[in-house]
């Protein structure tokens, strides 16, 4: 399975386990799993077949591990991202004191009026990194890295999670907590 192979196919995998999963007549249950021999059979009826060792692969070499199987193996999902319903079940957790949010320069006139806020998503998705706020920043145009003041939100009463590849999540970022990083 070539680079480009996997990248394609990950991003049909995004499409299906995070916003359409109609596309390959699938239903995901309410936390928004799948059973993997469901996926891979829905996937060849759409003609798009994939072997359970591809999709391992894909898993394992996703960069920003999009995806998780279940414990057992049996099932998959989106880690975050979605614009459909489900319920993730992940537990508050403090954050770090400090998160970034990553994004392009002709959304902050927008950002410093309303907050970061989670719009077609379920949360708001933070990071712990520089590195990943400049990588998910630059896709949309000329980066500007935001610094959050999490601690604050926190002791503001605002919930945070962190999905199983790292993200940080949370309903809203007020204006107050947010500063254009120098």
């Amino acid at each position: 399975m070539n680079q480009k192979h996997i990248i394609k196919t990950s991003k049909f995998l995004s499409l299906v386990l995070r916003h359409k999963p109609q596309v390959i007549d699938a239903q995901l249950d309410p936390q928004g799993w799948i059973a993997v021999d469901t996926l891979l059979e829905k996937l060849a009826q759409a003609g798009r077949p994939l072997s359970r060792a591809e999709l391992e692969t894909i898993v394992r070499e996703n960069n920003k591990k999009r995806f998780a199987f279940s414990e057992d193996g049996r099932r998959i999902r989106a880690s975050q991202g979605h614009s459909i319903s489900v319920e993730l079940a992940y537990v508050p957790q403090e954050p770090p004191a400090m998160l970034y949010h990553g994004t392009a320069e002709r959304f902050l006139e927008s950002i410093f009026t309303t907050g970061l806020t989670k719009q077609r998503r379920h949360h708001v998705h933070l990071s712990a990194e520089l590195a990943t706020a400049s990588q998910v920043g630059s896709r949309h145009g000329k980066l500007v890295i935001l610094e959050v003041d999490s601690q604050a939100m926190q002791e503001a009463g605002h919930t945070f999670y962190c999905s199983e590849n790292g993200v940080w999540l949370t309903e809203e970022v007020p204006v107050q907590y947010l500063k254009r990083q120098a």
